[in-house]
């Protein structure tokens, strides 16, 4: 009986947490629309917006002591709507980590990465002001950026960690696992240090405009300085991490197909992330490509994410019986 309810705590405190997971990866995708269509300033004041906790429809609603040209209803009300999800993000990490406290605190693998999350999404709100009041500061952006990607990580952990004790699977001791989890957090790092140089070139971009707001899109980049050949240049770093881990999983893991997999995914993550990179360039920078480009970006972190977790369990044989044609059947050695 015992067993039975901590497997169903287990079971619910992973779709909390995968919830959560989900949710943090849309208000990334908020937040790259905000940058791509430049409302970052949507809301020129923190935590209220234009004076209110709910923000005008129109210039002439308006309180005293905002310029009307400042507004924009659209820019306004997509940053506003960020502020939302990410209170909302908010209140799901304390629902998380309220659950991780309540039934698994003796599980570190549960709780740490829970109340580690629920500090630094506090944290972020308050960046997030900052970024406000500092009129988009171009290291606070990059900032932001990249803890909300850590955050996502942290969430991405405790879900793992819960659905696998649920189901009961051992942990890992191969030493080729361990060698390539380290692999893993090598490429990890420098796929970090990448965005969080995108990241500068897109603020860069963004200063230029700012300088000069008749800018033609297709020179924004020609203002970037010496951020963008460095950036273009640092992206055979994570090409080529990713495809050693490719061909790395390919030989020794065969039979693990959800860990082939992922790294398949990140090699190919890389290689888009490349391409609609070069195309911003060449196609004037249209702002869905940057929402694209920056979504993808996410999703390899939480790619990577879940190839290293994948190294930390042992493969799930199944056993399987004949079927009824009287055909030997071999076991399915996958993991999957």
């Amino acid at each position: 009986m015992d067993n039975d309810r901590s497997s169903r705590q287990l079971t619910l405190f992973a779709r909390m947490a995968l919830a959560t997971t989900i949710a943090t990866y849309t208000l990334i995708l908020v937040g790259a629309l905000v940058r791509a269509a430049g409302a970052g300033l949507g809301c020129p004041d923190w935590p209220r917006c234009f004076g209110q906790w709910i923000p005008p429809l129109q210039a002439s609603q308006l309180p005293p002591g905002f310029d009307p040209a400042q507004f924009n209803a659209a820019l306004t009300w997509l940053e506003y709507t960020n502020r939302l999800l990410g209170v909302t993000i908010g209140l799901l990490i304390v629902a998380t980590l309220f659950m991780a406290w309540r039934w698994h605190r003796r599980r570190p693998r549960l709780f740490w990465p829970s109340l580690a999350a629920t500090l630094l999404v506090a944290y972020q709100g308050w960046l997030g002001g900052q970024v406000v009041r500092s009129g988009l500061e171009p290291w606070m952006i990059t900032a932001h950026m990249v803890l909300a990607l850590v955050i996502v990580t942290l969430l991405l952990y405790a879900t793992w960690h819960a659905r696998l004790q649920a189901a009961g699977y051992p942990r890992s001791t191969d030493p080729d696992r361990a060698r390539l989890r380290r692999w893993i957090a090598v490429t990890f790092v420098v796929v970090l240090l990448q965005i969080g140089l995108g990241t500068q070139v897109r603020a860069a971009m963004e200063h230029a405009v700012d300088l000069d707001p008749d800018l033609p899109r297709a020179e924004w980049i020609d203002h970037v300085g010496w951020l963008d050949p460095f950036h273009k240049s640092f992206s055979w770093a994570p090409l080529l991490l990713t495809f050693g881990l490719r061909v790395y999983a390919r030989r020794r893991f065969r039979g693990d197909r959800g860990l082939v997999r992922a790294a398949d995914a990140s090699f190919a993550l890389v290689i888009f992330q490349i391409l609609i990179g070069t195309s911003l360039v060449y196609t004037g920078m249209p702002a869905a490509s940057q929402v694209v480009h920056l979504s993808g970006a996410s999703l390899l972190v939480g790619t990577l994410t879940l190839l290293a977790l994948q190294t930390q369990r042992e493969p799930v044989v199944r056993e399987w019986t004949a079927p009824a044609t009287g055909h030997p059947a071999a076991p399915d050695p996958s993991g999957a």
